[in-house]
């Protein structure tokens, strides 16, 4: 069967657009800036009208209401962005596309890139966090989301502060109160006054990031025992990974057993695990539409 896959990452600063062949090889793609609702999402249909596709995979950054046959479904919600809470996504997409919709958070379309071929393609449970502008969870079980009335928020979760860490917090909701607050990429800024790629990585502030990425793995793990635990996004890297490893071998103190080689960085360059996992989910929404 031939078709055309359509994308879109919708970030707080950028949108990706892209188009592959049912082997998802890329035939089109664009960036675009996140301007208000209106302009970017006329560049996003402007774009699938000059390169039709059958279907689209949205991953989107939130939140957003993912309960199909809610008032909510495909809209973002409570969003600190300016002028995006409210924006109907899947409902302009569809009014002026006339394709199908797959629509998901972000860190869900990157969950099920790294279940589909990347780290955790050979297990049947992952969680994936990005920690980059954001700070985000998604976690997967036997090809299904994790989730209910609404998509998970494990990046505004409680934390418990490092010991050495009085940094009063980012968030604008929870200070210092939630991981986002503390480990997300603009806190590096507003704790050194440098951004995090112009700072060595022996600075304490990257110490402080792998303390609060292993304690979020951990708290993961207690409350889903996944089988891979997979790290994205910009402000981590493989380089990080045995360092969280060792906080977390720390918070659990030999409580519970933990499979070898539990947490992982992407399998992707570049954070490529999103484009991935929205192509495979374009497709999963147009074999569902059929």
């Amino acid at each position: 069967m031939s078709y055309v896959l359509g994308i879109i990452e919708a970030g707080g600063t950028k949108f990706v657009l892209a188009t592959a062949d049912a082997d998802y090889n890329i035939l089109q793609k664009k960036r675009i800036s996140t301007e208000t609702p209106a302009v970017t999402l006329a560049h996003c249909i402007d774009f699938f009208k000059a390169n039709p596709v059958d279907a689209i995979g949205l991953g989107s950054f939130g939140p957003i209401g993912i309960k199909q046959g809610t008032q909510d479904y495909g809209h973002i919600l409570a969003t600190p962005k300016p002028g995006w809470a409210g924006t109907d996504m899947v409902g302009t997409l569809t009014d002026a596309l006339h394709v199908p919709v797959f629509f998901t958070t972000d860190v869900n379309a990157s969950v099920y890139g790294e279940y589909i071929a990347g780290a955790a393609k050979d297990v049947d449970s992952a969680v994936y966090f990005t920690i980059g502008t954001g700070i985000g969870g998604g976690a997967i079980q036997d090809g299904q989301f994790v989730g209910g009335h609404a998509h998970l928020e494990m990046g505004h979760a409680p934390v418990m502060l490092h010991p050495d860490d009085h940094f009063a917090g980012g968030c604008p909701f929870h200070g210092n109160r939630c991981f986002e607050g503390v480990a997300a990429g603009p806190t590096i800024e507003l704790r050194t006054g440098e951004k995090g790629e112009n700072l060595d990585r022996d600075n304490p502030v990257f110490d402080y990031i792998d303390y609060y990425a292993a304690q979020m793995a951990w708290n993961a793990y207690l409350n889903l025992a996944p089988e891979k635990i997979i790290f994205g996004g910009s402000v981590i890297s493989e380089d990080d990974m045995p360092r969280v490893r060792a906080y977390f071998d720390q918070l659990n103190n030999g409580y519970v057993q933990v499979p070898e080689e539990l947490i992982v960085h992407s399998h992707f360059p570049d954070n490529a695990s999103a484009t991935v996992g929205d192509f495979a989910l374009a497709e999963a929404a147009l074999k569902a539409a059929n």
